[in-house]
Order: C-alpha cells, then structure tokens, then sequence
C-alpha cells in the first residue's frame, strides 16, 4: 500500500502549512486551547471557530473568543461564516488584523439555524454569489483566501467541479470538500469520487473530509481521490491522538499509542487553559462537552460524568477527574491501546447536547 509523508509541506500561497493532516473547524469545540492540544499532538493546521461575519456581532464575546489568536503558532487561520460581501471583506480584513494568515469562507454547514440565513451550505445553490463573496476576500487582505464546503445542494445538483473552477479562477489558494449533499447534512456516508474530480479539476491544494475516523481511512481517502490532505472532525472529538495515529498510517510508521499516564496528563491540560480561557464561572460549564467526549471515547462509565459536573471549584474539578481516570483506565499499553484505536472504529461521537448555539458547527 502506497505511503504518504504526512509531513509534506503544503504551499497555500505565501503560507506554508507542514504536514497533511488538519482538524477542522468546529463551533463550540475547536477553541483556541483544544487547537492547542491538537497541534501539540499532531494536526499541522487548525482553522478557528466559524465566526459569523457582520459587524454588529464582530465586538460580541463570542466572536472575540473566536478570533482570539493569541499565542497560536503558525499557521493561523479564521473561519467567516455570511452571506454579505461588505460584511465578509471587512471580517477578513479584521481577521488578517487578529493574525490570521489564511481566511477560509463556510460553505459547508448544514445547520438549520445557519441556512436559513442563506449562509453555510445554502450559499451552494447560488454560485453567482459565492463568486462574489470569494472575489470580495480575496480583494480585502493580502493572505491567502481558502473555501470549505460540500460537493453540492442534493444528489440532483452536484455542482462541486463547477465551483471548484470558478473558486481557482477568483483565487482562491485552497479547496476543502465534505464528501456529502447540503441535504445529507450527517446521514449516510461520505462519497470520495467527487472530491477525485475536484483535485484533478483545479490547481491548487484539495483537502478531503467526511467520516474520516482513522489512519487506515485516511490513507485510503487520499489513495482514492489524490488529495493534497485530511480535514478531521467529529472523529477529533475527545481524541486529539487521533493526528499523531493518522500520521503513522500515512508515514508507515507502526504508531504507539499514549500511555494512561500521558492520556491523564493531556485531559488535565486541556482542562486547566479552557478553565483559565473562560473563567471559573463558564469554564466549569462548557468542559463538560469535552469530558463527555473524553469518557465516550475511553468507554468511561458516564454515571462519573454527574459527580463531576456536581463540582463547583476548578480544583475541584480536576482533582476529582485525575482520580477518576487513575482509577478506571486499564494500566497496561495493549490495553490502552484498545480502548483509543479499536480494531472497528467507534462511530463518530454526536454533539453535545448541552448548547443549542454548538449543534451549528461541525461539519
């Protein structure tokens, strides 16, 4: 089976991104302290948060949460989410300002809330718009301009390769595609052969996403279509170690997976900067998403998960999660292993279903 080095440096104009494997953005999940920890452990590129792109929301908590890019390494990178070309130029312009070094449109989320506002994957029915929008950023920063989105509106208007021409044409210096219909939303599986048409279609970088849950399925992905890289989601959720897995697969290499004690180490770390990104008060609530997706992940009993939302102090809250996992993940390395990598890959973990707001984001 051929292999691909997943270090390989993709050029995305001036910007450099080193390696092939990225997580996506994801609303309400891929804050600026998980892209940390997944970069830490693998993903060459990390896109920020959608943020929406008109001006009266651009100075609300939220979105200075979401351009927030301090500390970030390289290379930096925004998500704007609109149906407005004023509204997107000036977005990506504050953008490039907030240290973004690539500005990617949303044309790719499903989510009711978002299409309704003819934003997201509703944009692919009007190409006349998206060329519009696109030729808008391109025209208001110096950076390079990417577009993440779906190979069409239903199975009846696949316009995926028309898009992906035009995008090139207004330049537009990187294509991510979902394997899926604005209709398929998450249901049924991703197709790859129109993302193959794509990258022979154009250019410039093709990145493939949709279902993409293991090293084994990524490096089949990339073999079926030729694309450039990997776009990681859902499959992301409470498995940052999923890169550094990917990588080995693509590389060759035989990967080891991380013992107990690093397992431990990295859900305390993540822990502690979102509770030091968004205070006591809202940290203690919104990690609850994640240490659920840890659990699942870990086949942790979720009756655990009551206790620990019952705490009331950071402290209290991490001592109680370190005990916690020091008592019930398996000691040894085989079976640590088991429980991360599964031979049967676990399917993709849902959203949480504490906010509303995070059911618009991962696509």
């Amino acid at each position: 089976m051929e292999n691909f080095d997943s270090r390989t440096v993709l050029n995305v104009a001036n910007v450099e991104i080193p390696g092939r494997v990225f997580l996506a953005p994801m609303a309400g999940i891929t804050d600026l302290p998980y892209r940390r920890i997944c970069r830490a452990h693998g993903a060459a590129y990390a896109v920020a948060e959608m943020v929406a792109s008109q001006a009266q929301l651009r100075t609300s908590r939220k979105s200075q949460e979401r351009f927030n890019l301090k500390g970030e390494q390289a290379p930096r990178g925004i998500q704007l989410l609109g149906c407005f070309s004023q509204d997107l130029a000036d977005s990506a312009r504050y953008a490039a300002e907030c240290g973004a070094q690539i500005i990617d449109l949303n044309c790719g989320c499903p989510a009711k809330k978002v299409c309704s506002v003819a934003s997201g994957a509703a944009l692919l029915a009007n190409e006349d718009l998206v060329k519009e929008l696109l030729e808008a950023m391109v025209s208001s920063v110096s950076g390079p301009v990417t577009l993440k989105y779906r190979t069409g509106t239903d199975e009846a208007h696949i316009n995926a390769v028309r898009i992906a021409k035009m995008a090139e044409s207004v330049g537009v210096q990187m294509l991510t595609l979902h394997g899926r219909t604005r209709a398929q939303a998450f249901r049924g599986e991703a197709e790859y052969e129109t993302i193959r048409q794509v990258k022979q279609a154009v250019g410039i970088p093709v990145i493939a996403n949709g279902d993409i849950g293991s090293g084994a399925k990524a490096l089949q992905v990339l073999q079926e279509t030729g694309a450039d890289g990997v776009l990681i989601g859902r499959a992301a959720m409470g498995n940052p170690w999923i890169f550094e897995e990917i990588s080995a697969a693509l590389d060759g290499r035989r990967y080891v997976p991380p013992s107990k004690k690093a397992v431990i180490d990295v859900i305390a770390e993540h822990t502690e900067a979102h509770l030091s990104f968004y205070g006591s008060e809202r940290g203690l609530k919104t990690i609850r998403k994640h240490i659920s997706w840890y659990f699942k992940r870990l086949d942790l009993c979720t009756d655990y998960l009551k206790r620990l939302y019952e705490e009331n102090t950071p402290s209290g809250l991490q001592q109680a999660l370190v005990r916690i996992l020091e008592d019930e993940l398996p000691d040894s390395e085989s079976a640590m292993a088991g429980v991360l990598f599964p031979l049967e890959p676990k399917p993709h973990l849902p959203h949480h279903e504490e906010s509303k707001d995070e059911k618009t984001g991962v696509d």
